[in-house]
């Protein structure tokens, strides 16, 4: 029989063997081995996926569902009045109307109409993404917990409001690695000429997930990744011989340390030098012919525009390319938004109608998932004075709309409602997270069980919530 004396020291210098282990090996200590990345975790999905790829179109800033997708006629009857203090109670509000006195609600100033076999509402902002009404999944009762843009972005795009976790792409990209090992799993495209609304790199960051797995990002001009050129006098076969070189003393290191980390950094140096060739191939654009620049619109000639990137993501796309986001700047309207709102949505409108239909065309739209949305809506009340001619909306949570194409959804599909004021979802609400694991579930992931065991916990991107919108698969 061990004396209490002894259990205590025997427990401590198992608990010691473990946080060493954890120090010198965070990863391989508790039995998740660094990951291959072509392959990643899982040595196949979870289930038959519907979705292969996903292209994810952030609208950053909240763009309005009142001026968009959410008809709501009794506002445009009671423009002017205010907001019942009732109603006003169920959501917060942001410290920018903290000193407001006066809560009028306002309609759209736009014309709304039913568009296609489907007959989804649609604003007379959106001429050409009405064309193709029948081939969107419109989630009208989206919802989530954060009110500031940061943290709001930051859980939308990483499950967390909190910076530092895994981003949506990193998650994919370590579960399911890539189907073209010249090219990165994860790429991000922002787009030139949006507004000043800050951005951070967290959101697609691969957090405490090893480094291989973050977004790569990619820019216009002669240079899409940076410092991915050789410098002057340095050859291919020059740079070959270095990069050996260099992975025999890293491949030493991890021997010595087992570090998950400096695998990363051999992988990486192994994809740079691959893109050297990938690269400009996949972002050429001279062999594009001029229908398609016709078909995404007079911006898409003009490299890093969010036309342009669209064409890109589609050629990512071809190139099967795993998880492609573009980030689209400036739908921050607190303030005169009858002015700024048509030229962000002129901004955005052809190329998100062109890329549906060119990936169909291509036979392509079948098994990629097209997502465009933001991080929250807008309240239905003014923020400051409320004119005939201008007006502002401020952040809201409680609701606001997304809409997905392709990849396993239900085309021609209007799912959840929100009140009369768009105020509060009223039928069939969906979570951030219930998003974040219906996007899972469509790449064929269990969101449940693709977890990665950190500081003394498993962590998931649906952190301990989320649940499949089953309704809105095909």
């Amino acid at each position: 029989m061990s004396s209490r004396r002894d259990f205590f020291r025997q427990s401590a210098m198992g608990i010691g063997g473990m946080a060493l282990g954890s120090l010198l090996n965070p990863v391989n200590a508790f039995g998740q081995g660094a990951t291959d990345p072509l392959n990643g975790i899982l040595s196949q999905p979870h289930f038959p996926a519907k979705a292969k790829r996903v292209i994810y179109l952030f609208m950053s800033g909240g763009p309005s569902q009142i001026e968009s997708f959410d008809y709501k006629p009794e506002l445009i009857k009671r423009v002017g009045q205010e907001i019942p203090e009732s109603l006003q109670k169920t959501q917060r509000n942001s410290g920018m109307v903290s000193a407001q006195a006066s809560f009028p609600l306002v309609g759209s100033p736009y014309q709304f109409k039913q568009y296609g076999k489907s007959g989804i509402w649609m604003s007379d902002q959106w001429p050409y993404l009405s064309e193709v009404a029948d081939d969107l999944c419109m989630i009208k009762s989206m919802y989530t917990e954060a009110i500031n843009h940061e943290p709001a972005v930051m859980f939308v795009q990483t499950g967390s409001q909190i910076s530092g976790r895994p981003s949506i792409g990193s998650w994919i990209n370590y579960g399911l690695g890539t189907d073209n090992e010249n090219l990165p799993a994860f790429v991000v495209m922002i787009s030139k000429g949006g507004g000043a609304q800050p951005l951070s790199a967290n959101a697609w960051g691969a957090g405490f997930l090893p480094s291989q797995h973050q977004g790569v990002q990619f820019r216009s001009g002669n240079d899409p990744v940076l410092y991915l050129s050789n410098p002057h006098g340095v050859d291919h076969h020059t740079r070959r011989e270095a990069l050996d070189f260099i992975k025999d003393m890293n491949q030493g290191s991890f021997d010595v340390w087992g570090d998950p980390e400096i695998e990363s950094k051999i992988a990486a140096y192994e994809m740079a030098f691959k893109m050297q060739t990938s690269v400009p191939e996949v972002t050429d654009m001279s062999n594009e012919p001029e229908y398609i620049f016709d078909m995404y619109g007079e911006d898409s000639r003009k490299p890093g525009t969010f036309a342009a990137n669209c064409i890109q993501a589609r050629k990512l796309a071809e190139a099967d390319v795993k998880f492609i986001q573009l980030y689209h700047m400036g739908w921050d309207h607190h303030g005169n938004l009858p002015g700024a709102f048509p030229k962000m949505a002129k901004s955005v409108d052809q190329a998100s109608a062109a890329l549906i239909k060119d990936l169909k065309q291509r036979g392509l739209l079948e098994d990629t998932l097209v997502i465009w949305g933001g991080e929250f809506g807008r309240t239905s009340f003014s923020q400051g004075r409320l004119t005939a001619n201008s007006f502002g909306r401020d952040h809201h949570p409680g609701c606001f709309t997304m809409w997905m194409a392709g990849g396993g959804v239900k085309p021609g599909l209007s799912y959840g409602s929100t009140d009369d004021f768009s105020y509060n979802v009223a039928e069939n609400g969906v979570h951030v997270h219930d998003f974040q694991a219906t996007l899972m579930h469509l790449l064929g992931i269990d969101h449940e069980r693709l977890t990665f065991r950190y500081q003394g916990r498993k962590f998931r991107l649906t952190d301990v919530h989320g649940h499949v919108v089953h309704d809105i698969l095909a």
